[in-house]
């Protein structure tokens, strides 16, 4: 079972030695949208670029929203998050936008209201997406789960500078290991440049990547609030359930270097502006008794 976690190492080496790449292996960005309100195809103007994203500009339950301590209410009978999660088959996909992952195998999921969500993909975004009181954090994690009736429920988690986050410290292997287990896969030799450059360039394709372990990603906290949303891309799909946690954990510069070289130009920045929120209810969940701020 190859359990190593290959995709980060594909984005930090990306970054540690993107200057074996060639100019001219950058990806000519044909996305149908952009993060940039200076051009057309800005936020702003997504519900314009296709009839099926109406609900980009239409929708009253639209994500993320500011997570603002007066908005909270605290709801004990929400429960414990119950994470069934483990190792299984996955793949990493350059979505132009952003760098996924995604599960083609049973990889478990989360219980919610005693529904089983199974995971399909992870994805980054940078800076976060989600603000708390009206601040921005470095990046945030989309753990993306569906129902059997196709129901979407997404854990987010935000991160600060600080410590390497665990998930991606994975990649902290040494370029000679990372170069044994790259060939180990087809058992030929793969050229680093060239590998790298395929990563960078990829366009909506696959890689396989070998079993990824979903509790590598750490919550580090039972705390969590919860609401109902969208999806943040287009087509800003109504009827998310929400859960972001509240404790904001860490990342490393270099990390946050590593996604934003991977993915297409233009999407280094990669949040949709928080949404309005139309006076939502956002619940909170903590073991035990306390205050309902959101910066505790």
């Amino acid at each position: 079972m190859r359990t190593c976690n290959l995709f980060v190492t594909f984005l930090l080496l990306n970054f540690l030695l993107i200057a074996v790449i060639a100019d001219d292996s950058e990806v000519e960005d044909e996305s149908p949208f952009t993060y940039d309100d200076h051009t057309n195809k800005g936020p702003k103007n997504w519900v314009n670029l296709n009839p099926k994203w109406k609900a980009c500009g239409n929708g009253k339950l639209q994500s993320p929203i500011d997570l603002t301590d007066d908005r909270v209410v605290l709801l004990p009978t929400l429960g414990h998050l119950r994470r069934t999660y483990k190792p299984a088959p996955a793949v990493i996909r350059n979505r132009g936008h952003d760098i996924s992952v995604g599960w083609t195998g049973d990889a478990g999921g989360v219980v919610i209201n005693g529904t089983e969500y199974r995971l399909r993909q992870c994805h980054w975004h940078t800076p976060s997406e989600h603000t708390v009181n009206g601040k921005s954090f470095k990046m945030e994690i989309h753990l993306v789960h569906n129902d059997s009736r196709e129901h979407i429920a997404v854990v987010g988690i935000m991160y600060k500078l600080g410590r390497p986050d665990p998930f991606l410290a994975k990649a902290s292997l040494s370029t000679l290991y990372f170069l044994q287990k790259i060939r180990s896969l087809d058992h030929e030799e793969i050229d680093v440049g060239y590998f790298l450059q395929k990563i960078r360039s990829l366009d909506h394709e696959e890689i396989d990547v070998g079993y990824v372990d979903p509790w590598d990603i750490k919550f580090g906290s039972r705390k969590y609030l919860r609401y109902m949303g969208s999806l943040t891309i287009p087509p800003c799909t109504e009827g998310v359930l929400w859960t972001i946690l509240k404790k904001v954990r860490t990342v490393s510069r270099e990390q946050i270097r590593a996604l934003r070289n991977a993915v297409h130009d233009g999407f280094e920045d990669n949040a949709r502006p928080t949404q309005a929120s139309d006076e939502r209810d956002v619940y909170m969940y903590r073991p035990g008794v306390g205050k309902t701020s959101t910066t505790q």
